[in-house]
């Protein structure tokens, strides 16, 4: 099974000003280390994250006014990109990640698509890359994956998610998704981290790009 990864790296730059601008946002910066957020995103899963599931070239979407930052950040890691999407406005994240579908089944095929944010920094790459291929197996049968962190604080500028039932016990472990609950008050965080059944929503999807395209247009 071949994994297309679909980098989202259109952000306008409005945290972590003044470092961030919209003409250079945080994707394009080095946080930690000597890559930069979006070179990180790029090389996050190598080629291959065992199993049957190979990794493909990344897709990336982003503003048109990004575009050479994009290819010169890619070339610096001399990493051959499967292509840019380029957004003339920003529309958030399902019409970008339909256009991805799109492209990624150009050839018939029917890949498997992981939807990164360009602006995350992951530390523990080995573990991510392992939650991965655990979301991959359930992918593969038609699943919509998504990716949640255990949160260790109250946190009121992150979506959660509720865990249903459990799917599979052995880390990483998965859960049928209750609910997704948007941004909550302080009180609100306060019982989601007490009761231990949420997790932030990291904003990270895998899924065919079949399903893709008929959860977007649904």
């Amino acid at each position: 099974m071949n994994l297309i990864p679909v980098i989202l790296a259109g952000g306008g730059g409005t945290r972590l000003w003044p470092l961030s601008r919209g003409h250079y946002p945080k994707q394009f910066l080095c946080v930690s280390g000597e890559r930069t957020l979006l070179q990180d995103t790029l090389s996050r899963l190598g080629t291959s994250i065992g199993g049957s599931v190979e990794v493909g070239a990344p897709l990336v979407v982003c503003n048109e006014e990004h575009r050479f930052m994009v290819g010169e950040q890619a070339r610096q890691i001399d990493l051959k990109l499967h292509g840019i999407v380029l957004e003339p406005i920003g529309r958030n994240t399902a019409p970008a990640l339909t256009c991805a579908a799109l492209l990624s089944n150009e050839s018939g095929e029917d890949p498997l698509i992981l939807m990164m944010p360009a602006d995350h920094l992951i530390k523990h790459n080995d573990r991510f890359c392992h939650a991965v291929a655990a979301g991959a197996e359930l992918a593969q049968d038609g699943a919509l994956v998504t990716f949640g962190v255990v949160p260790d604080k109250l946190e009121t500028g992150y979506g959660y998610i509720q865990l249903g039932e459990p799917i599979a016990s052995e880390p990483p472990c998965s859960h049928a998704i209750a609910a997704f609950k948007e941004k909550p008050d302080l009180d609100t965080a306060t019982s989601y981290l007490a009761n231990g059944g949420y997790r932030w929503n990291a904003g990270i999807f895998l899924m065919r790009a079949s399903v893709c395209r008929f959860s977007c247009f649904a």
